[in-house]
């Protein structure tokens, strides 16, 4: 959820929490007002009453018949509010209104429903006309209910359209200074974002409150040790695999001079066995050549160690020549099965020799991957090189079908994304139309060099 609205949501709660107490309040308030007035207009008429009481018995000029509510009426400012006099020695009774009820509620229903249920409007006031110590009768003030409703519903719609305006300014100034507080959390999220794709030299702007201070502060810190720790990684992937060039050159180097020397040497004692038995003892011939036999497959197998070690051809024709000798021997050795072009565009003399090492051991990997795990019936592959970077694809017709890529026992694809990782270059996987892997590698021309540590 979004915090903003999350926030306003809270807010508005808190607010329409505040207002039902105040509504509440505000009628009890009300209601009570209406019961103190009802209560004071029976003491005041009650006076009168007495009064007259007073008068009557002494004979002092009051010629109306009791109760007079003549005074009453034209004083009274309550409209609907009804008076009613019993004797306490006979059952007469009089009785009096004032004013007029409403005709049509301009109240909600609901409203009337809840306010009678709650506060029973209509109280009545009884007040006993006392004189001289004689109790006369008893006078009882019945204000109008409907009266009651009207006041308490004018003064809830009052408060609810000054409450709607205030709690609608409310809200509008807590979501602008909300938007504005928590603004650098866009920027915040973009940065982590840009840093999560690889771009961890990115560092957050200072921003003025201390709380994304110091979140911004953390995370720069953490991405300048991030980028620290993958600088160092970065160097110390390229010194191990310079290294492990070093190590295939001389192996390649040793079976060549050694091995590969030792196995002609045999090869040309058994030719000349053979041709010394021809002549002398015939029975040795087979073993000459079975000598022969075994010699010559230990050479072809010598030969592809070597092609697989370090190319005879990259040293000394370039990266050019041992990708076409690579394919040929994978067209070769495929049968007929699989089909492999090779396509290059552009001038390899002018790749550093750690891009176009890397570029041809990532090359042997992925062909080495699809004879194992692709079944594919083509392959393709396309080296492009440009003055800013050098692009090797790598696309089959096997039998992947979606990303990401199902992972088998080895480290290819390991392999692969670290010597790039070491380069500062990009790896890209998609799958070919209708089926099949796409390998992408985007290597800069830039020349990377062994960290001396």
């Amino acid at each position: 959820m979004n915090l903003q609205l999350h926030l306003l949501s809270r807010i508005a709660m808190v607010a329409l929490l505040c207002l039902l107490v105040i509504a509440s309040y505000s009628l009890y308030q009300s209601h009570r007002q209406a019961e103190q007035t009802t209560k004071q207009m029976a003491d005041g008429l009650g006076k009168q009453l007495e009064s007259q009481l007073s008068l009557i018995e002494a004979g002092i000029g009051h010629t109306n018949p009791f109760p007079d509510f003549e005074l009453w009426k034209q004083t009274g400012n309550q409209p609907g509010v009804c008076v009613a006099y019993a004797a306490a020695d006979s059952a007469r009774s009089h009785s009096v209104c004032t004013g007029t009820k409403p005709i049509e509620a301009d109240w909600p229903t609901g409203f009337e429903t809840v306010y009678r249920w709650i506060f029973n409007p209509g109280w009545q006031a009884a007040r006993s006309i006392v004189s001289r110590g004689r109790v006369y009768g008893s006078l009882t003030v019945t204000p109008s209910a409907e009266l009651e409703i009207t006041e308490a519903w004018n003064k809830i719609r009052s408060l609810m359209a000054l409450s709607t305006i205030t709690v609608s300014a409310v809200c509008l100034l807590v979501y602008l200074s909300i938007s504005r507080a928590l603004r650098p959390a866009q920027t915040i999220v973009a940065g982590l974002e840009d840093m999560e794709t690889g771009h961890l030299a990115y560092r957050l702007p200072p921003f003025e409150l201390n709380e994304w201070q110091r979140i911004a502060a953390a995370i720069n810190q953490l991405a300048a040790s991030q980028q620290q720790l993958l600088e160092e990684r970065q160097k110390l992937v390229v010194k191990l695999i310079n290294l492990q060039e070093e190590e295939r050159r001389y192996l390649a180097r040793e079976l060549h001079d050694e091995f590969g020397q030792c196995l002609a040497a045999i090869n040309a004692v058994a030719t000349s066995i053979k041709q010394t038995a021809a002549q002398q003892c015939p029975g040795l011939i087979d073993e000459a050549d079975h000598i022969s036999r075994i010699t010559s497959h230990m050479l072809d197998g010598v030969r592809d160690l070597l092609g697989r070690l370090r190319p005879a051809e990259f040293d000394e024709l370039g990266l050019a020549a041992s990708l076409n000798s690579l394919v040929a021997g994978w067209n070769g050795r495929g049968g007929g099965k699989t089909r492999y072009r090779l396509s290059i565009n552009g001038d390899c003399v002018a790749l550093p020799e750690a891009q176009a090492v890397t570029l041809f051991r990532i090359a042997q990997e992925c062909l080495t991957n699809i004879a194992k795990h692709a079944a594919a019936s083509s392959v393709s592959i396309s080296l492009t090189i440009s003055p800013e970077e050098a692009i090797l694809a790598v696309e089959d017709d096997g039998v992947a079908t979606e990303l990401p890529f199902a992972e088998v026992a080895g480290i290819g694809l390991l392999g692969i994304r670290e010597r790039v990782t070491a380069l500062h270059g990009q790896l890209s996987l998609a799958i070919a139309e209708p089926h099949g892997l796409i390998v992408e590698v985007r290597l800069p021309m830039t020349a990377v060099t062994e960290a001396n540590t």
